[in-house]
């Protein structure tokens, strides 16, 4: 599992999808897209891999996705068909935050 850090690109071998890390957890994660681990934008999709069921929720450009403990986000900078998750827990659209009040 490797270790990632701000301004990694990665890219999923089973869609379209790509994203750049933000915020990198300090220990070893597994990325993944559609079921499958995601490598850097350079290398080769896995050939005949397909989306896991489980995982075909699809990815947004510009939406930033972070793990529950909040020590992974990634922003997507191309759309794809796999959802993304992170030692096997998906990772969620990360909200905007609330303004304050006017009053």
């Amino acid at each position: 599992m490797p270790v990632f850090k701000p301004g990694t690109r990665l890219k999923s071998a089973v869609c379209n999808s790509e994203v750049m890390v933000v915020l990198a957890p300090s220990g070893d994660v597994a990325l993944t897209c559609g079921g499958a681990e995601m490598g850097a934008i350079g290398s080769e999709a896995a050939s005949g891999a397909a989306i896991d069921a489980g995982h075909a929720e699809g990815t947004l450009i510009g939406k930033r996705y972070v793990s529950e403990a909040g020590d992974l986000e990634v922003l997507c900078t191309k759309p794809g068909e796999g959802s993304l998750a992170v030692d096997g827990a998906a990772l969620q659209v990360k909200g905007a935050k609330p303004l304050p009040s006017s009053d």
